[in-house]
Protein backbone atom coordinates (compact mmCIF):
# COMPACT_ATOMS: atom_id res chain seq x y z
CA UNK A 1 0.00 0.00 0.00
CA UNK A 2 1.93 3.30 -1.24
CA UNK A 3 0.52 6.98 -2.35
CA UNK A 4 -2.23 8.13 -2.34
CA UNK A 5 -4.28 4.66 -1.20
CA UNK A 6 -2.05 4.60 2.19
CA UNK A 7 -2.59 8.22 2.55
CA UNK A 8 -6.76 7.64 1.96
CA UNK A 9 -6.23 4.63 4.28
CA UNK A 10 -5.06 6.75 7.01
CA UNK A 11 -7.74 8.92 6.91
CA UNK A 12 -10.30 6.55 6.94
CA UNK A 13 -8.69 5.12 10.53
CA UNK A 14 -8.39 8.71 11.93
CA UNK A 15 -12.14 8.79 11.09
CA UNK A 16 -13.21 5.44 12.58
CA UNK A 17 -11.89 5.70 15.73
CA UNK A 18 -14.49 6.19 18.27
CA UNK A 19 -12.90 5.32 21.58
CA UNK A 20 -9.68 6.66 23.37
CA UNK A 21 -6.99 4.80 23.42
CA UNK A 22 -4.82 3.72 26.11
CA UNK A 23 -1.84 3.59 24.65
CA UNK A 24 -2.34 7.61 23.33
CA UNK A 25 -3.39 8.33 27.38
CA UNK A 26 -0.48 6.76 28.75
CA UNK A 27 1.73 8.94 25.98
CA UNK A 28 -0.11 12.17 26.33
CA UNK A 29 0.59 12.02 30.25
CA UNK A 30 3.86 11.08 29.76
CA UNK A 31 4.55 13.36 26.85
CA UNK A 32 3.15 16.68 29.06
CA UNK A 33 6.22 16.08 31.69
CA UNK A 34 8.40 16.17 29.11
CA UNK A 35 9.16 13.13 28.02
CA UNK A 36 10.19 13.17 24.33
CA UNK A 37 10.22 9.74 23.68
CA UNK A 38 6.45 9.37 24.35
CA UNK A 39 5.54 12.19 22.02
CA UNK A 40 7.70 10.72 19.17
CA UNK A 41 5.80 7.48 19.82
CA UNK A 42 2.52 9.55 19.32
CA UNK A 43 4.19 11.27 16.19
CA UNK A 44 4.81 7.85 14.89
CA UNK A 45 1.40 6.75 15.42
CA UNK A 46 -0.62 9.07 13.91
CA UNK A 47 1.73 10.79 11.47
CA UNK A 48 0.54 8.59 8.64
CA UNK A 49 -3.67 9.70 9.10
CA UNK A 50 -2.59 13.15 9.75
CA UNK A 51 -0.22 13.30 6.27
CA UNK A 52 -3.83 11.84 4.97
CA UNK A 53 -5.71 14.46 5.85
CA UNK A 54 -3.45 17.28 5.08
CA UNK A 55 -2.88 15.52 1.41
CA UNK A 56 -6.26 17.51 0.57
CA UNK A 57 -4.56 20.53 1.12
CA UNK A 58 -1.74 20.16 -1.09
CA UNK A 59 -0.12 17.86 -3.31
CA UNK A 60 3.27 19.03 -2.99
CA UNK A 61 5.91 16.43 -1.04
CA UNK A 62 7.49 19.38 0.84
CA UNK A 63 4.55 21.54 1.46
CA UNK A 64 3.15 18.06 2.57
CA UNK A 65 5.57 17.50 4.93
CA UNK A 66 5.99 21.00 6.61
CA UNK A 67 2.36 21.19 7.56
CA UNK A 68 2.73 17.75 9.06
CA UNK A 69 5.06 19.19 11.39
CA UNK A 70 2.89 22.54 11.99
CA UNK A 71 0.28 20.15 13.40
CA UNK A 72 3.08 17.84 15.49
CA UNK A 73 4.07 21.23 17.17
CA UNK A 74 0.82 22.79 17.53
CA UNK A 75 -0.24 19.63 19.47
CA UNK A 76 2.90 19.57 21.47
CA UNK A 77 2.24 22.95 22.62
CA UNK A 78 -1.20 22.11 23.18
CA UNK A 79 -1.25 18.90 24.95
CA UNK A 80 -2.60 20.40 28.12
CA UNK A 81 -5.37 21.21 26.07
CA UNK A 82 -6.61 17.87 25.20
CA UNK A 83 -9.11 16.41 27.70
CA UNK A 84 -9.59 12.81 26.40
CA UNK A 85 -13.15 13.37 25.75
CA UNK A 86 -12.50 11.74 22.49
CA UNK A 87 -10.23 9.88 20.43
CA UNK A 88 -6.82 11.43 20.29
CA UNK A 89 -6.82 11.05 16.51
CA UNK A 90 -10.03 13.24 16.61
CA UNK A 91 -8.09 16.32 18.31
CA UNK A 92 -5.50 16.27 16.26
CA UNK A 93 -7.86 16.01 12.55
CA UNK A 94 -8.99 19.02 13.99
CA UNK A 95 -5.15 20.85 14.74
CA UNK A 96 -4.74 19.74 10.86
CA UNK A 97 -7.61 20.96 9.15
CA UNK A 98 -7.19 24.50 10.73
CA UNK A 99 -3.45 24.34 9.78
CA UNK A 100 -4.74 23.40 5.99
CA UNK A 101 -7.32 26.18 6.57
CA UNK A 102 -4.56 28.79 7.01
CA UNK A 103 -2.01 27.09 4.39
CA UNK A 104 -4.56 28.00 2.09
CA UNK A 105 -5.27 31.11 2.74
CA UNK A 106 -1.76 32.50 2.95
CA UNK A 107 -1.62 31.51 -0.81
CA UNK A 108 -5.22 32.16 -1.83
CA UNK A 109 -3.75 35.29 -3.94
CA UNK A 110 -1.83 32.31 -6.02
CA UNK A 111 -3.12 30.72 -9.63
CA UNK A 112 -4.35 27.45 -9.61
CA UNK A 113 -1.82 24.15 -9.39
CA UNK A 114 -3.30 23.16 -12.46
CA UNK A 115 -4.08 25.96 -15.47
CA UNK A 116 -7.73 25.86 -16.91
CA UNK A 117 -6.29 27.29 -19.48
CA UNK A 118 -3.92 23.78 -20.20
CA UNK A 119 -7.77 21.57 -20.44
CA UNK A 120 -9.21 21.28 -23.48
CA UNK A 121 -12.94 22.23 -22.77
CA UNK A 122 -14.04 21.46 -26.43
CA UNK A 123 -13.27 17.69 -25.72
CA UNK A 124 -15.90 15.28 -25.05
CA UNK A 125 -17.00 14.37 -21.91
CA UNK A 126 -16.87 10.75 -22.17
CA UNK A 127 -12.97 10.93 -23.17
CA UNK A 128 -12.13 12.59 -20.15
CA UNK A 129 -9.67 11.13 -17.86
CA UNK A 130 -10.28 10.48 -13.76
CA UNK A 131 -6.88 11.97 -12.99
CA UNK A 132 -7.60 15.06 -15.44
CA UNK A 133 -10.99 15.37 -13.70
CA UNK A 134 -9.67 15.34 -10.56
CA UNK A 135 -7.30 17.73 -11.36
CA UNK A 136 -9.17 19.97 -13.20
CA UNK A 137 -12.32 19.90 -9.97
CA UNK A 138 -8.61 20.81 -8.12
CA UNK A 139 -8.49 23.91 -10.22
CA UNK A 140 -11.74 25.37 -10.11
CA UNK A 141 -11.51 24.70 -6.04
CA UNK A 142 -8.60 26.42 -6.07
CA UNK A 143 -10.72 29.47 -7.52
CA UNK A 144 -13.23 29.32 -4.44
CA UNK A 145 -12.43 31.74 -1.55
CA UNK A 146 -10.78 29.58 1.34
CA UNK A 147 -14.17 28.94 3.31
CA UNK A 148 -16.33 27.75 0.47
CA UNK A 149 -13.20 25.44 -0.79
CA UNK A 150 -12.46 23.86 2.71
CA UNK A 151 -16.45 22.78 3.28
CA UNK A 152 -16.77 21.37 -0.56
CA UNK A 153 -13.14 19.62 0.53
CA UNK A 154 -14.59 18.30 3.78
CA UNK A 155 -17.72 17.45 2.44
CA UNK A 156 -17.13 15.70 -0.57
CA UNK A 157 -13.38 14.14 -0.31
CA UNK A 158 -13.79 13.52 3.42
CA UNK A 159 -17.20 12.64 3.96
CA UNK A 160 -17.55 14.95 6.73
CA UNK A 161 -21.22 16.12 8.15
CA UNK A 162 -21.65 19.78 8.25
CA UNK A 163 -21.31 19.10 12.09
CA UNK A 164 -18.43 17.43 11.95
CA UNK A 165 -17.04 20.43 9.93
CA UNK A 166 -18.84 23.12 12.38
CA UNK A 167 -16.86 20.98 15.42
CA UNK A 168 -13.19 21.27 13.43
CA UNK A 169 -13.54 24.88 12.73
CA UNK A 170 -15.51 26.24 15.37
CA UNK A 171 -18.46 27.61 13.19
CA UNK A 172 -21.47 26.70 13.54
CA UNK A 173 -23.83 24.46 11.40
CA UNK A 174 -25.50 26.98 9.82
CA UNK A 175 -22.53 28.92 8.98
CA UNK A 176 -21.17 26.10 7.64
CA UNK A 177 -24.75 25.08 5.08
CA UNK A 178 -24.44 28.67 3.87
CA UNK A 179 -20.57 28.87 2.77
CA UNK A 180 -21.68 24.64 1.53
CA UNK A 181 -24.32 26.38 -0.64
CA UNK A 182 -22.61 29.43 -2.26
CA UNK A 183 -19.73 27.28 -2.92
CA UNK A 184 -21.99 24.56 -5.15
CA UNK A 185 -23.26 27.99 -7.10
CA UNK A 186 -19.86 29.50 -7.91
CA UNK A 187 -18.27 25.80 -8.39
CA UNK A 188 -20.97 25.48 -11.17
CA UNK A 189 -20.95 29.08 -12.12
CA UNK A 190 -17.03 28.85 -12.50
CA UNK A 191 -17.44 25.69 -14.75
CA UNK A 192 -19.86 27.44 -17.13
CA UNK A 193 -17.86 30.13 -17.53
CA UNK A 194 -15.06 27.93 -18.58
CA UNK A 195 -17.47 25.84 -20.64
CA UNK A 196 -16.49 22.72 -18.78
CA UNK A 197 -20.12 21.70 -18.03
CA UNK A 198 -20.16 18.82 -20.37
CA UNK A 199 -16.49 18.13 -19.87
CA UNK A 200 -17.40 17.09 -16.40
CA UNK A 201 -20.74 15.52 -16.77
CA UNK A 202 -22.30 18.28 -15.12
CA UNK A 203 -25.32 18.23 -16.73
CA UNK A 204 -27.74 18.81 -14.11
Amino acid sequence: MTGAIALAAGVTAMYNADTVDETDQRDVAAARTGDEAAFARLVRRHQPAVAGLLWRFTREPAELEELVQDVFVEAYFGLDGYRAEAPLAHWLSRIATRVGYRFWKKRSRRPAAVPLEDIDPAAPAGDVDPAEAGALVQALLALLPPPERLVLTLMYFDGCSTREIAGRMGWNRAMVKMRAYRARRRLKALAQRERLLERLGWTS
